[in-house]
């Protein structure tokens, strides 16, 4: 998958995360005791950040490390996947529109976002959606990075979205500008996150306009049925209205909304 989003977007969530990341080094799950002699982790070394937590899956829960694409719903489901947030002006507004279309989603979360905004994160939640970690900094270069610092952006992210939810452990995980390697996608698998890819980029955090975007999904969800779009991250009235016009033509193509497989 082709990398993309803004590079201003991602150096300003890395500078947040920043602090984070220092002030979580020290009680990190990747120490250097739990160590190879190479420095590098292997996921069966690392214990999950989230365990004294609780939700509807059991902590040691495995899933495929593939990266899923199919939805829950079948041949003619459909993956609605929002990335980038939570934003206190745009999540809020998506929440609604979903509501209001009666539509479940995928929500991929920024660890430091999610930390920043954690009502939002329930919200998502109370609604019935879906949470994908989305990396502490949405760095879009983490294909390139060592595996301690995949490991720490993947598992710092987990335990951020977890803490700010209530408890409620992301289900996916969704490489930065689809960034994945094998060790992030064996890791996030080990730790019950599905990697999750997509099918249609509506490239709306290009604002390309509404109608741009709406034709690019009619155009290409037959590629598969998972569609890419952003809450956060810039200004998002052209993702609103697009995706105001685009679920209902996707329900009038016979066309049902789900989740991706796990």
């Amino acid at each position: 998958m082709a990398k993309h989003k803004g590079r201003a977007w991602h150096s300003r969530l890395l500078a947040a995360a920043l602090g984070v990341t220092a002030l979580a080094a020290a009680t990190s799950v990747w120490t250097a005791q739990a160590g190879t002699a190479d420095g590098k982790k292997s996921p069966a070394s690392i214990a999950s950040p989230s365990a004294s937590h609780h939700d509807d899956r059991p902590a040691t829960e495995k899933v495929a490390e593939d990266i899923a694409h199919a939805s829950d719903q079948g041949a003619r489901g459909v993956n609605i996947t929002i990335d980038d947030g939570p934003d206190p002006t745009w999540t809020p507004q998506v929440l609604q529109l979903l509501k209001d279309k009666g539509v479940k989603a995928t929500f991929c979360m920024v660890g430091t976002q999610a930390q920043a905004y954690p009502n939002l994160v329930k919200d998502v939640v109370a609604a019935g959606h879906r949470l994908c970690n989305h990396t502490v900094s949405h760095d879009v270069t983490m294909d390139t990075k060592s595996e301690a610092y995949q490991t720490k952006e993947i598992l710092d992210a987990e335990r951020m979205i977890t803490k700010a939810s209530g408890g409620v452990r992301p289900q996916y995980y969704r490489a930065p500008g689809g960034a994945f390697t094998p060790f992030s996608r064996k890791l996030a698998a080990s730790h019950g996150m599905r990697p999750l890819g997509w099918n249609v980029d509506t490239k709306d955090f290009e604002h390309p306009g509404v109608d741009a975007i709406v034709a690019t999904v009619k155009s290409e969800i037959s590629n598969g049925p998972t569609v890419l779009f952003h809450d956060a991250g810039g200004e998002r009235s052209q993702t609103l209205a697009a995706l105001g016009q685009v679920l209902p033509w996707l329900r009038e193509q016979g066309y049902s909304f789900g989740f991706p497989v796990r």
